[in-house]
């Protein structure tokens, strides 16, 4: 049944009932009903033609004395997220059974489900919006609540951030109502719209700055390394695996097609921001004795060569940047997850306090040394395809600007294979003497992850595919 509608509503009902259970009955719910929403998935997949066109649309009238449409549909670019967050949600779920997590921790996961989901789906700029401020809010609780440290400190730093973001977006798009000569929302009315240079100068800043500090692009980066060090590991897993997506996409959907000129004018710009934030996050990376601040740092870097990708505005970068976000959201959620794992059996995040984890778990460190690989982009994992099309649009772009932003493949090995050597490999240590191997449903998650970053990387056809046609219409908008 491909009723993109229902895809929406199912995480809102499923946050319902989950905030009335108290018991851990509310863990297995919580993933048998974003099983449901994943499974709910599959028939827009079986029946999605990658024309490059949208499909499945529904519309209805929201706030009809604003010209407010609830539109929703998806094309090649969107439907890759929308598999992405809930193919994740489940799998993130399944990593806090070990936890004391009750039906109100569900309940916020599933709400911003739904705000993720009305992202990646709105085609009216209202809706989206709503969507941006809907996901927030689960977050910042789940941060603030269930975190570590000084997490309300953090936390406020990252939403306020966030809020500033969204407000200067806000601000954009009801000057572009305004300009609609129906005064509406739509996606379709705003890039129609033939925007004079000096209007579309400030329109960028609006929407670039809003979508930058979500991904973060530096130097609007400075909330991420304490939100993501803070947070429990659930919560860092949904904002960098899910969350930080939502703004590469917002580049797509609304900053390329809608203000080409002032793209134009200041991609350059904003791609030069791009990879000095690789460079600067992988040299801080490659320093870091925190191995959570390590993979926060790591992410920054990653989400800078997807960014680039997005202004070169090429099909190969639009192509690299759609799959790579969702490589990149399947191995950082196994980073994270593996980080939780050693830091649960040893009560510590330190190098310095960690080695040797090998020889006691093996099955951890074949899972780990396969993430870390697709982490990398080592050839046959999911991470190869993503880079290697991000760095040949960067080239495309500028040889300068791949030079540098390829300096991603050196120094992001650096900091993943010192990761990786200084917690699995040389001698146990007192924290590390007794430690046992993952079992049970920690290596079935593990496994699947493992599984995803293969399957991925030698048969890339199907993502690449699926997003072809709208990459093409989307690299038309140039010089519009």
């Amino acid at each position: 049944m491909d009723n993109l509608f229902l895809l929406i509503l199912l995480p809102l009902i499923s946050a319902l009932i989950l905030a009335f259970l108290k018991t851990n009955a509310a863990k297995t719910t919580a993933l048998i009903l974003s099983l449901a929403s994943l499974a709910q998935t599959i028939p827009f997949l079986a029946s999605f033609d990658p024309d490059g066109g949208m499909q499945f649309e529904q519309n209805w009238t929201w706030i009809a004395a604003l010209h407010i449409h609830f539109h929703i549909g998806l094309d090649g670019i969107s439907l890759p997220l929308v598999l992405l967050t809930n193919g994740l949600m489940p799998l993130i779920i399944a990593t806090t059974f070990a936890k004391d997590y009750k039906g109100n921790f569900y309940a916020l996961m599933a709400f911003m489900q739904a705000g993720l989901l009305l992202v990646f789906t709105a085609l009216d700029a209202f809706a989206f919006y709503v969507g941006w401020e809907i996901a927030l809010i689960p977050i910042y609780f789940i941060c603030a609540l269930w975190g570590e440290g000084d997490r309300i400190r953090v936390n406020l730093k990252f939403f306020i951030y966030t809020f500033l973001g969204s407000l200067l977006m806000l601000i954009g798009i009801l000057y572009l109502y305004q300009q609609v000569p129906n005064h509406d929302f739509e996606w379709t009315s705003f890039i129609a719209l033939e925007l004079e240079d000096n209007t579309q100068r400030w329109l960028f800043w609006a929407f670039f700055v809003a979508f930058a500090i979500k991904i973060p692009v530096f130097p609007f980066h400075t909330w991420q390394p304490s939100t993501y060090t803070h947070a429990p590991a659930a919560g860092t897993m949904l904002l960098a695996g899910i969350m930080l997506k939502m703004g590469v996409y917002g580049l797509m959907r609304w900053l390329l097609p809608v203000i080409p000129t002032g793209v134009a004018l200041y991609g350059h710009f904003a791609l030069i921001l791009c990879v000095i934030g690789i460079v600067y996050a992988s040299i801080i990376a490659i320093k870091q004795e925190d191995v959570k601040r390590l993979v926060a740092y790591s992410s920054i870097a990653h989400v800078g060569l997807i960014s680039a990708g997005v202004f070169s505005w090429n099909t190969n970068g639009l192509s690299g940047a759609t799959i790579q976000m969702i490589n990149h959201g399947i191995s950082v959620v196994g980073l994270f997850y593996v980080l939780d794992i050693i830091q649960q059996r040893t009560q510590t995040r330190s190098l310095s306090q960690l080695g040797g984890i090998a020889a006691k778990a093996p099955k951890l460190a074949l899972f780990f040394m396969i993430i870390c690989m697709g982490a990398v982009g080592l050839p046959l994992t999911n991470g190869f395809i993503g880079e290697f099309l991000l760095l040949k649009g960067v080239f495309q772009y500028g040889f300068w600007f791949a030079v540098f932003a390829g300096l991603t493949l050196i120094l992001g090995a650096v900091y993943t294979l010192r990761l990786y050597q200084q917690t699995m490999l040389g001698e146990a240590t007192d924290r590390t003497i007794q430690f046992q191997d993952v079992k049970g449903g920690e290596a079935v998650i593990l496994a699947l992850i493992s599984f995803l970053i293969i399957y991925i990387g030698i048969f890339p056809n199907f993502l690449l595919n699926l997003s072809a046609g709208s990459v093409e219409v989307l690299s038309t908008f140039l010089g519009r």
